[in-house]
């Protein structure tokens, strides 16, 4: 098909952006604008000549609301094929006009159950009925009938009616059905997912029993984690999280499917912290991380003694604005991606000099809508779990040696705390109270993951704190590691040998907490 012409246009929308000026281009080619409540008042007031869509069906509107487009007269409308004579003899019989184009967006379901306290009852008032019957309609009849839903396309619109003499093209509207399609899939799947959360009894599970979730491509990437597996990079379709899925790319090779991984595991970390952080990650492991009081090239300096070899080919991440000195350090090795919430003018100049080197910005976090689980693809099936977000405070945890943290210790219990929840494990770190010292990571057992931390410290571990995600299931690792000179001992607890590794703690004369929390990364 060549395309439609556009004589007849119905426009109602919540999101109202952008409008009054789209309608108006419309009406400048002398299109009739069909129109309902809010949208037609609006458009009135801007001086615009609006037919009701209850003058133009006969029927009005009722209740409240509810019933005012689901009538024969819009859908025939709407689904009519303009070139088969049936269709068009049964138009005439009945008193149906063609309906060229719909611009309509729907109920905002997804604001409106994020609301606290948000009723069943409310949220079933916010499911929009009349406004996906229509688009899908119109979508379905794309050859004939122009859909848009999104106001960004307004402008796209009405640039080709003006090179085509009101006309829009079949590729144009094909590519606005399937947007269509998509939106009204996500609508859905929205809609399901949140009534699958509410039993019988009005009580609310945590996952439904039929979970739908949506993912937009952002990019094709040239392989994935080998040269051997195609693959993409999609992000969620509503969520304004602070993430790599919301990153900027200031310069810089495109991304690959590893540096996504690492990048996002790197910020996933850094973000953890308060004070001025920097974390360097490789293959999804930490290999440095610090903070500082001082600046944030002191934390970077620190977070690169950890472990300089590793950091080569590295992800930095960092949690403050990137400043010209830190920029400088960052241009002395190589390294795949830097990434911060902002660089001053003076770095991204520095950084440019290395013109494969990858920057990336991420926004602070817009909300936490789609942020609060992660999944993971299995053959056959997904796995579902909530984030493991949030930081402890470890000053309420409880003390199970005869000898209590210092308030040093407690500093540095909290920040190996903090690090090594982003450790695959079995993990270990060894860490003074603003730098990581030693790393032993995804080990089958975890007194391997003590020696191997100790091992790998190029910093003295002697008077270094350890943490460890899960309990230590005999003493032989904390005799270990009291070797390597640590004093203190950040762990969940819950083995059947707590004593016998409590008794070694207090032998050692080491304070020790159980966070009745665990940190497994698989």
């Amino acid at each position: 098909m060549a395309g439609n012409v556009i004589k007849r246009a119905l426009i109602s929308v919540t999101d109202k952006k952008g409008i009054v000026e789209f309608a108006k281009g419309l009406d400048a080619f002398g299109v009739e604008i069909l129109s309902t409540g809010g949208t037609a008042a609006q458009l009135r007031k801007s001086g615009l000549t609006v037919r009701d869509v209850s003058d133009y069906t006969g029927f009005p509107e009722m209740m409240d609301g509810r019933l005012k487009t689901l009538h024969p007269k819009i859908h025939g409308g709407l689904l009519a094929l303009r070139n088969n004579e049936e269709h068009q003899r049964a138009m005439s019989a009945h008193g149906i006009e063609p309906i060229d184009m719909v611009v309509i967006n729907l109920y905002r379901f997804d604001d409106a159950v994020a609301k606290p306290g948000c009723t069943l009852e409310e949220a079933i008032e916010n499911i929009d009925i009349g406004g996906p019957t229509m688009l899908r309609a119109a979508a379905k009849n794309s050859s004939f009938v122009t859909v848009v839903t999104n106001p960004a396309d307004y402008d796209l619109v009405l640039q080709e009616m003006r090179s085509s003499g009101g006309k829009i093209s079949a590729a144009t509207n094909f590519s606005l059905a399937v947007k269509t399609f998509q939106l009204t899939a996500r609508y859905d799947a929205a809609i399901s997912n949140y009534l699958g959360t509410i039993a019988p009894d009005g009580t609310r599970k945590r996952f439904p029993d039929t979970f739908t979730f949506q993912f937009i491509r952002a990019q094709d990437l040239r392989y994935g984690e080998n040269p051997h597996q195609a693959a993409a990079f999609y992000r969620e379709g509503d969520t304004k999280i602070s993430g790599i899925s919301n990153a900027i790319q200031i310069q810089g090779k495109e991304l690959s499917y590893n540096n996504i991984m690492d990048s996002d595991a790197a910020w996933q970390a850094v973000s953890d912290f308060d004070l001025p952080a920097a974390v360097i990650m490789k293959h999804a492991n930490p290999c440095g991380a610090a903070t500082s009081t001082s600046s944030l090239v002191d934390a970077y300096r620190k977070a690169l003694q950890t472990d300089p070899v590793s950091a080569f080919g590295g992800i930095v991440a960092f949690n403050k604005s990137v400043d010209a000195k830190t920029a400088e350090e960052l241009a002395k090795i190589f390294l795949e991606v830097i990434i911060a919430p902002a660089f001053d003018d003076a770095s991204k100049a520095l950084l440019a000099g290395k013109k494969n080197l990858r920057v990336l910005e991420i926004p602070a976090a817009a909300g936490n809508r789609g942020a609060d689980y992660d999944f993971r693809r299995v053959v056959g099936g997904l796995l579902l779990q909530d984030r493991d977000t949030g930081v402890l405070d470890i000053r309420r945890s409880k003390v199970v040696t005869k000898r209590a943290p210092t308030e040093e210790e407690y500093r540095a219990l909290d920040f190996a705390w903090r690090v090594v929840k982003h450790v695959k494990s079995n993990a270990i770190v060894y860490a003074t109270q603003d730098q990581l010292v030693g790393v032993g990571a995804g080990q089958m057992s975890r007194v391997d993951s003590v020696r191997i931390a100790r091992m790998k410290a190029v910093l003295p571990t002697a008077g270094t704190v350890l943490a460890s995600d899960a309990f230590f299931p005999f003493r032989d690792g904390l005799d270990i590691a009291a070797e390597a000179g640590i004093t203190a001992v950040i762990q969940p607890g819950g083995s059947v040998r707590d004593d016998e590794v409590i008794q070694a703690a207090d032998e050692r004369n080491l304070a020790m907490i159980f966070t009745g929390q665990r940190h497994f990364k698989h």
